[in-house]
């Protein structure tokens, strides 16, 4: 639970954070269920496997346990902060760490509009398409360019100063990536931008992802009819889900296997979309990716990077 308070010997005005009584018990009951369910579905569906429940599960336990401590999530905000300080546009209230500890979690108050509240945005005269670009480009960057972003980056965790400034607050869930990985992501994403698909699925060969006895020239075929109907159309004309069912049809037709850790990047991915698009329904993805990646992929991938 999150309180708004002001601090005795100042008056400031904080965000509070505190834990609930007995929600590390209630959290133990929940994920005993979750593994409960995933071994009946190892049990009862064999092709099931290759998504690895025991392993997600086991993957998911480790994120919401640290949730936990607060001192954790203040560690978290502080390192994020760092990483974070020169990015335009961006910003984050300050830990005080003098009035947190394992329980409690104190922080500056953000004081702004809601990312969800589009019509305060307007009113308030706000860029929506800019907004709405610059919080898939900040995903993005922090993903690819630090390895550690913010993994629970829905409409409640965002509000937008009166500047324009997108400001950021809850760091229980925060995603890290190394820097293998990240290439990999950033060549799949670049490929699919490119429309390379044959570059794309030699990544996921070359990464493990797809199993070496399967067809690279059928896998890209596979993917070019995914990749394809995003290009040339804004968002308010593809269907994500249609989308994603195909995609996930393709991986298991090829008997791709979970990867745990690109699920909170994956998730993360469609949630930040899901809140680009609430503030300009016409965006498109690919477009707003584009400047990221092959930044990225000039500066950690290309001839750059080996001077």
């Amino acid at each position: 639970q999150v309180h708004k308070a002001k601090l005795a010997q100042t008056g400031e005005t904080v965000a509070v954070k505190v834990l609930r009584p007995n929600i590390e018990r209630d959290f133990r009951k929940d994920i005993d269920a979750f593994y409960f369910a995933a071994s009946l579905i190892e049990l009862l569906s064999p092709s099931s496997r290759r998504l690895r429940p025991m392993d997600v599960i086991t993957h998911f336990e480790g994120v919401v346990m640290g949730e936990l401590d607060l001192r954790l999530e203040s560690a978290s905000a502080s390192e994020f902060a760092d990483n974070t300080q020169k990015d335009e546009g961006f910003r984050l209230p300050q830990v005080l760490w003098n009035h947190s500890s394992r329980r409690v979690m104190t922080m500056t108050w953000a004081d702004g509009i809601n990312a969800s509240d589009v019509e305060a945005l307007r009113a308030a005269g706000h860029d929506m398409t800019a907004l709405s670009q610059r919080v898939i480009q900040l995903f993005l960057s922090h993903a690819l360019r630090d390895g550690y972003f913010h993994a629970d980056m829905h409409h409640g965790n965002l509000k937008i100063a009166a500047d324009g400034d997108i400001i950021a607050y809850d760091f229980g869930i925060m995603g890290h990536i190394d820097e293998y990985t990240r290439r990999v992501y950033a060549e799949i994403l670049y490929g699919f931008i490119k429309r390379d698909y044959r570059r794309v699925a030699e990544v996921h060969f070359e990464a493990g992802y797809v199993p070496a006895d399967r067809d690279v020239d059928e896998f890209a075929r596979a993917l070019r009819a995914v990749g394809e109907p995003i290009f040339g159309m804004d968002a308010s004309r593809i269907s994500m889900g249609k989308l994603l069912a195909y995609l996930f049809e393709v991986t298991e037709r090829f008997g791709m296997e979970t990867r745990t850790e690109l699920i909170l990047l994956q998730r993360t991915m469609v949630v930040v979309e899901g809140v680009a698009r609430t503030l300009d329904d016409r965006m498109n993805i690919w477009d707003a990716a584009k400047p990221v990646v092959e930044r990225y992929i000039a500066e950690s991938i290309g001839p750059k990077a080996i001077t």
